[in-house]
């Protein structure tokens, strides 16, 4: 166990990749936008620059800057058309973790409506105090805008808080938050970078986490 563990008292979650099996519905919302706009997808290249911040991955992707706004609204089109499962054992770890007595929360990168729908369809909206999604930040992930203005609505501060998610960029986060990170191993391109990038606490699924907190 992390020495840090004992003075947590607030878990804030990324959600795709992390609590929700997002990655390859993420990825044919993406080819499907890309081929409504006449633009090749490749999927090798995608892999590589994979990023929660989707504009760096438009740019690198070729995509022309007058097409993102419509890329957007296409993404969650065709992202809705799909159904997103819950990571295996999500739902009753973040209910046990509540029962524990723990604060929960989720800050996501993605759009208010989806993640706030997909909360809803996981039975999870009572178990989550705050949900701060992409329009509720200025500045995207890794910059840690996102943590703290969770832990300003929630009254908590950094060194009583950790952060759980699945890319380099949650951790870096949640570093910037001065908050315990924890990496958890996902479907998602860059998944496997997670280790190098040193998180407090590294689990290969989330169910472990229950043997920290």
């Amino acid at each position: 166990m992390h020495p840090k563990t004992p003075s947590i008292t607030t878990l804030l979650f990324d959600w795709d990749g992390t609590l929700v099996d997002s990655a390859q519905l993420g990825q044919t919302a993406f080819e499907r936008s890309f081929a409504d706009l006449g633009v090749v997808f490749d999927a090798e290249v995608y892999a590589e620059v994979y990023s929660p911040n989707w504009y760096s991955v438009y740019a690198a992707m070729g995509l022309p800057k007058d097409k993102w706004q419509k890329a957007d609204e296409l993404w969650i089109q065709h992202y809705g058309e799909q159904t997103a499962q819950p990571v295996p054992g999500a739902p009753q770890t973040i209910i046990d973790l509540k029962q524990k007595g723990y604060r929960l929360g989720v800050v996501s990168s993605g759009t208010g409506c989806r993640v706030v729908r997909e909360v809803s369809e996981l039975g999870l909206e009572n178990v989550f105090e705050v949900v701060i999604c992409n329009e509720q930040m200025a500045n995207k992930k890794p910059h840690p805008e996102g943590l703290e203005t969770a832990m300003r609505a929630l009254g908590c501060s950094g060194e009583e808080s950790g952060y759980v998610g699945d890319s380099p960029e949650d951790i870096e986060m949640g570093k910037r938050a001065n908050m315990l990170t924890v990496g958890v191993r996902s479907a998602y391109p860059t998944s496997w970078k997670l280790e190098s990038h040193d998180p407090d606490i590294f689990i290969k699924s989330l169910i472990e986490l229950l043997d920290h907190f």
